[in-house]
């Protein structure tokens, strides 16, 4: 079979052809210049940007007869026999991950090349390796001989241990820009007499995510499939949406076309479209046009605080892949909400002025300190303007997060953390509410007392939610236990900073001392139909509006 696939085919060959790395690349080359060649280097990144292959360039450049400005000749004895070369070892960590493998380099390292002025050991997905292994490969990176070079290569740097890390050069490969893989796939195309069309071109980049062989392999399987490539082949073949679509479903909200909305998404529904590129795309249409509203003092489309309220909620929809809900039920309902269904006559900027309101609104609200004063602020509030909103509990939640705090740090414990971190590690073990147990499974218990527990979250906007819902989660933690905790969530930022501050006092002597909690409404839910409670659970409560 002589046919080789597009990816192999094109493999770099000298440092010029290695696409989008050009920082590693002109250090690698003035090393060689140099001759500064270290015994260990280490290549970190995502799949397919480049690794393996600038690994091998490297190793043909460092044993080149005929060194160019651009790397290997690619026509001396050593290049064209480089595959065959018993000096460039070349090792799978996947499937040799043992310490004996290992232990066989150990032995085989004393002896000198063959044919090559260095010995090149290329040991790909190092970070699987066992433990054992990772042990005697440290002792033959303490001291190895001069004429041994090891290039290792890893999709995983944090699985690789630190002391394997401290005795190699570290160079971290960033995912391809898509104008670096068109380019190279317009080459590609351009040798293999490829038909294809610009938008498919970029589309194909669009969708390998940063990576020059998922692209080639997505060109490759539909060059074999159709004559001529267009965007729709792509869409067809590889569930993704063309950013013309995404300008169609983004034009449906300004022009309030909520029929048809319903059947677009559904049809992106039915093409099995990944729900992850949908948002990405969307998410960068919003961009274009956030800046495009912050450019001109014309523009007749969303308001751009409502269009960065409307990426961070398609962003969180990100949170709950693990739940068994169609990811397009969430894009739907969070999209539904920026249709103007009370009035369809009304303009983008008519649009613009109530979010403009609502803004001052909550505003006004943060400024005031108690309840009575809410109500008695908000009976000054054109009633008009203010009748379908909700002043949110979430207003209150910076405050609470403070009193909190400083209430846990007032009487805080080891024994305390320890006690609650293993009853809440059986709490979230015995959850049945799916969407209480995807907002909690990946909290953290970080300091407890007494009284209070303190929560962080790996995802920003999280905590908040978690406090929206604390009662819910108290009442049901206390009386499984039979306790009478409290708890707070927080971001990992703002832990680290309240912890921060912790240590100073302690240091300067400064004593924690109780501070009374105001008291939070709860808005009631009685009235809430069951598509509204699906919708309340998953998302903040002022941020859905159910018409």
């Amino acid at each position: 079979m002589d046919y080789k696939v597009l990816y192999r085919k094109y493999r770099p060959e000298n440092f010029s052809s290695i696409i989008g790395q050009d920082y590693m690349v002109s250090i690698l080359k003035n090393a060689i210049k140099s001759d500064k060649i270290s015994h260990a280097y280490i290549f970190s990144g995502p799949r397919g940007t480049g690794k393996t292959s600038t690994a091998k360039v490297f190793a043909k450049a460092i044993n080149c007869l005929n060194l160019t400005e651009d790397g290997p000749c690619n026509e001396c004895e050593s290049c064209l026999h480089f595959k065959e070369n018993a000096d460039i070892i070349e090792i799978d960590a996947a499937s040799n991950n043992g310490v004996d493998e290992i232990r066989e380099i150990i032995n085989n390292i004393k002896l000198a090349p063959a044919y090559s002025k260095y010995k090149v050991y290329i040991i790909d997905e190092v970070h699987m390796l066992s433990t054992s292994a990772f042990n005697a490969l440290l002792l033959t990176l303490e001291e190895p001989p001069k004429h041994v070079v090891f290039i290792l290569a890893t999709t995983n740097i944090e699985a690789v241990p630190i002391t394997i890390l401290s005795r190699c050069q570290r160079f971290d490969f960033h995912k391809i820009s898509i104008t670096d893989i068109i380019k190279r796939l317009k080459y590609v195309v351009s040798c293999e007499n490829i038909t294809i069309d610009d938008d498919a071109l970029e589309e194909i980049a669009y969708i390998s995510d940063g990576g020059m062989r998922d692209a080639l392999s997505i060109l490759d399987q539909l060059s074999s499939t159709t004559e001529k490539i267009t965007i729709n082949d792509v869409i067809e073949h590889f569930g993704s949406v063309s950013k013309k679509q995404i300008t169609v479903l983004y034009n449906m909200i300004l022009e309030n076309d909520v029929d048809n909305f319903g059947n677009m998404m559904q049809k992106l529904r039915e093409l099995a479209i990944d729900y992850k590129v949908l948002i990405k795309k969307f998410l960068e249409k919003i961009e274009e046009e956030a800046i495009n509203a912050k450019k001109n003092y014309n523009y007749q489309g969303l308001a751009y605080e409502s269009l960065k309220e409307m990426a961070f909620e398609l962003a969180d929809i990100s949170n709950y892949i693990n739940m068994s809900i169609d990811p397009y039920l969430l894009i739907e309902i969070t999209l539904l909400k920026y249709f103007k269904t009370e009035n369809k006559n009304s303009s983008p900027n008519q649009d613009n002025q109530q979010i403009i309101s609502r803004e001052i609104i909550f505003e006004k609200a943060k400024k005031i300190e108690t309840p009575d004063e809410v109500v008695s602020e908000n009976k000054k509030i054109d009633s008009e303007i203010i009748s379908r909103e909700i002043i949110s509990p979430q207003e209150n939640y910076t405050e609470l997060i403070k009193i909190r705090v400083n209430n846990c740090f007032v009487n805080a414990k080891k024994e305390y953390l320890q006690k609650i971190k293993e009853l809440w590690q059986t709490f979230i073990g015995n959850l049945t509410d799916k969407t209480l147990l995807n907002l909690l499974v990946d909290c953290n218990v970080v300091t407890a007392s007494d009284k209070i527990a303190v929560l962080t979250n790996l995802v920003d906007g999280t905590s908040n939610l978690i406090n929206g819902r604390l009662n819910e989660i108290e009442t049901q933690f206390n009386k499984e236990f039979n306790t009478n905790y409290k708890f707070i969530a927080l971001t990992e930022n703002k832990w680290n900073e309240d912890k921060e501050k912790y240590i100073i006092n302690l240091r300067n002597k400064q004593e924690y001392h109780y501070i009374e909690e105001p008291k939070i409404e709860q808005v009631e839910e009685n009235h809430i139909d069951n598509m509204e409670k699906i919708a309340y659970d998953i998302f903040d409560k002022e941020k859905i509006e159910i018409e």
